[in-house]
């Protein structure tokens, strides 16, 4: 059978820009292992299946995958869908709607911006919480092709915080630093284990910006994410100053829905 599709640009006001994200709209009949593989051959950050949802005042429930595991909940695959939608159910206002993800119910205000693209903020179930205790600084350069005093800056340590996927925030002394990363494919997993490790500076390429972010989550089958949906957490003693995120625009690649036909 058809199953519709469509690709869309998260966290960007370009084309093929930001971070990539594939919609399946009709994915009832799909099991976890047909969902794995259509995820791996998209070959996207994530891939997100729109389903029914379980509470009939709810738009839909939402199942994200990598390429290569189930994520319970990822920030940029719920803008993205948020976004489309709002887009298919139409109008020009701003609406709310409720997606289910395995963290529970994430109401979404998403907004139509333009012929090709929208405009989404959420709110969580949970607020971010501590997932304990960080690598040492000296573990962490290792891991990430760093030197030792280029971790952390203007009292930023790294920690490690969880909305769903345990996450680990890792301060760096600027954008050099950020683009000399180049994490050990063998040692960042002994350091970070199979989750994302987030890196992160005060010194940002654009103006309107807080931070200017890297993240790499090799056991994700993402060995880095272009433009992640996840922010540093809310968190007084992590994060005392506001944080100016990307605009969350997003352009479809294509003004309807694409064919997929496969088996499933």
């Amino acid at each position: 059978m058809g199953r519709r599709f469509v690709t869309l640009d998260v966290f960007t006001d370009r084309r093929f820009a930001g971070n990539s994200l594939a919609v399946v709209l009709d994915a009832e009949g799909l099991g976890p292992a047909a969902m794995q593989a259509i995820a791996r051959e998209f070959n996207h950050p994530e891939t997100v299946f729109v389903l029914p949802p379980a509470d009939s005042a709810h738009r839909a429930r939402l199942r994200i995958f990598t390429p290569a595991r189930e994520l319970p909940f990822a920030g940029h695959p719920t803008v993205g869908t948020a976004v489309l939608l709002g887009r298919i159910d139409g109008g020009s206002a701003a609406r709310e709607i409720v997606v289910e993800e395995d963290i529970g119910p994430v109401r979404c205000l998403t907004e139509p911006t333009g012929t090709d693209r929208g405009r989404a903020r959420f709110t969580l179930p949970q607020l971010p919480a501590s997932a304990g205790a960080a690598p040492d600084d000296a573990a962490l350069a290792v891991a990430l092709g760093l030197g030792p005093d280029e971790i952390g800056f203007g009292g930023f340590r790294a920690s490690r915080w969880s909305a769903g996927l345990p996450v680990t925030f890792v301060p760096v002394a600027g954008l050099a630093a950020i683009g000399r990363c180049r994490p050990d494919p063998s040692k960042l997993p002994a350091t970070v284990g199979d989750n994302p490790v987030y890196v992160f500076c005060d010194e940002t390429v654009e103006p309107g910006h807080a931070f200017h972010a890297r993240m790499f989550a090799p056991r994700l089958g993402v060995p880095e994410d272009p433009a992640t949906g996840a922010p540093p957490p809310p968190s007084p003693e992590f994060l005392p100053r506001a944080v100016a995120l990307p605009t969350a625009s997003t352009p479809l690649r294509s003004s309807r829905a694409t064919r997929w036909g496969g088996r499933a």
